[in-house]
């Protein structure tokens, strides 16, 4: 999505510099990221901050929280397993200042990611917007652990956009999800989806997902964000950010489709990646889960598709 601006390096004794590199994948293959060396921070709970904390450079978008001249606010946000509350916060620019205008992207200003940092919870939602520039939604927590929040935004006036994130502890008894191999196959509510493709590094990848319900192909998807599906991609380890859109057209209001949604993107490097693909259905947006590990080799030209899964 952005390239961010170059931050200068002020004073003799400044040391560190600290640039976000950006990217969003969407019907195409992602463009490369400027290199950004980040820092450690902490939260408004005192709580460190696990985004920051690498002095490697970093060639992905939401490792960061500042990136492009903006930095995300701290978040207020229950922090009680079960207590109903908000979780708001604002996009400052360098000024200190809330953002208020922005750049509608997929029918949205801003698409909120929260994640868990072993991947096992993740939630997309919308907050809204007020006049002194706070994103708020109601909110409340139901598993402990140390989330991830994602602000995926374009700045008024600006062509490209920005992810920027933080870190979250919620205290409770934590128990982490363990798992190592790939996930083709996901059931949600009364739908069973399937990943169908290979991710490759430095190429450019189709992933095809499948969905039926009682054995029969649905046809029904409809509309969600501007296009048939959604598909966030994190990267497992540092939850480097990719956020990547079908291919085709974009449909019109009305318009059905399935029972399968092309996405491509690349892997910036070889890994595993936690994928959740969001799709609507009779009016209801539903979550599809899964992991798949870098492929060995070249991709094919033209993209890749695997037809035996």
């Amino acid at each position: 999505m952005n390239t961010p601006a170059r931050l200068g390096l002020f004073g003799l004794g400044l040391a560190a510099v600290f640039v976000a590199g950006f990217f969003v994948a969407r019907a195409v293959v992602p463009p490369s990221a400027i290199e950004e060396r980040a820092t450690v921070t902490t939260d408004e709970h005192g709580a460190h901050d696990e985004a920051d904390d690498t002095s490697a450079p970093a060639a992905l978008p939401g490792l960061s929280l500042a990136a492009g001249g903006y930095r995300l606010s701290p978040i207020e946000v229950p922090h009680e397993l079960g207590e109903a509350g908000e979780l708001s916060f604002s996009i400052l620019d360098d000024r200190d200042e809330a953002l208020t205008e922005y750049t509608e992207e997929h029918e949205k200003d801003l698409h909120l990611i929260v994640v868990r940092s072993d991947g096992a919870e993740f939630r997309h939602a919308h907050p809204e917007i007020d006049d002194r520039g706070v994103w708020s939604l109601p909110w409340t927590w139901e598993r402990a652990g140390t989330y991830r929040v994602f602000a995926d935004f374009i700045p008024g006036g600006a062509e490209e956009g920005l992810t920027l994130t933080r870190s979250i502890d919620i205290g409770g008894d934590f128990t982490p999800a363990h798992g190592h191999d790939d996930v083709r196959d996901a059931k949600v509510d009364d739908f069973d989806v399937q990943l169908q493709g290979d991710l490759f590094v430095g190429g450019g990848s189709t992933l095809t997902l499948e969905v039926t319900r009682d054995g029969e192909k649905v046809a029904e998807m409809q509309p969600y964000l501007g296009a048939f599906g959604h598909l966030v991609a994190l990267r497992e380890g540092d939850l480097a950010y990719l956020h990547v859109h079908p291919e085709g057209a974009e449909p019109q209001p009305g318009d059905l489709s399935g029972p399968t949604v092309d996405f491509a993107t690349e892997a910036p490097t070889a890994g595993r990646y936690l994928l959740y693909f969001d799709f609507k259905v009779g009016d209801e947006v539903h979550t599809a889960a899964f992991a798949l590990s870098t492929a060995e080799g070249e991709a094919p030209e033209g993209g890749s598709h695997d037809d035996s899964h």
